[in-house]
């Protein structure tokens, strides 16, 4: 399994590179890599970025 970045920009990075080509909805990612979906939301929102469902990315 691979490894979460730590950095908040790169995690961001990851996550957004995850669901454009591997995983259709957050939910999908989450259950994937065992992470709480709302505790990732808070952890990002804490870095200064928002979950867009529209385009399924941090921003």
């Amino acid at each position: 399994m691979e490894i979460l970045p730590k950095d908040p920009v790169m995690l961001m990075s990851f996550i957004n590179m995850k669901l454009r080509d591997q995983y259709r909805t957050l939910e999908d990612l989450c259950a994937a890599y065992g992470l709480e979906e709302t505790e990732l939301k808070s952890q990002m929102e804490a870095a200064g970025f928002e979950w867009m469902p529209g385009i399924r990315q941090f921003r």
